[in-house]
């Protein structure tokens, strides 16, 4: 992912999420060196995206999303599997990530990928009516 490709992202990210990461989320991870990486479909189009921070042993992956409408084709389990051999490639023991309780489709294909729940943050994500919602915290051993 570069700068460039911000735009293209964020009518994404606002298409895929009710709360989605704002434009400087994105920017600032740019510039913090974190492994932001796109998926094309076909030459041009952007289909998805992930970002990933390298911590001392694991990898924390603090985005991924699909196109809304090329969902359930595989490229989400295409993206993981990048993010599984980025952290592979660079001798991380593990990949963290958090996850909506309500988002159930994310959980079933994280759940099918491999990985397992660990944890809970309670409050973590902002949620409809100024509330917010638990995150389950999952782990996926390399």
């Amino acid at each position: 992912m570069q700068v460039d490709d911000i735009d293209e992202v964020m009518r994404i990210e606002l298409a895929a999420y009710p709360h989605p990461w704002t434009k400087g989320n994105f920017l600032d991870s740019l510039y913090s060196g974190y492994e932001a990486w796109v998926l094309r479909h076909g030459t041009t189009r952007l289909a998805g995206y992930f970002l990933v921070m390298l911590a001392v042993d694991e990898v924390h992956l603090l985005n991924i999303t699909v196109r809304p409408e090329l969902q359930g084709r595989g490229l989400g389990k295409l993206q993981l599997d990048r993010v599984a051999a980025l952290a592979r490639e660079r001798g991380m023991g593990s990949v963290l990530l958090e996850v909506r309780p309500s988002n159930l489709r994310a959980l079933a294909v994280y759940e099918r990928y491999g990985f397992s729940r660990i944890g809970l943050r309670k409050g973590y994500y902002p949620a409809a009516g100024n509330r917010r919602e638990d995150a389950i915290v999952m782990r996926l051993p390399l």
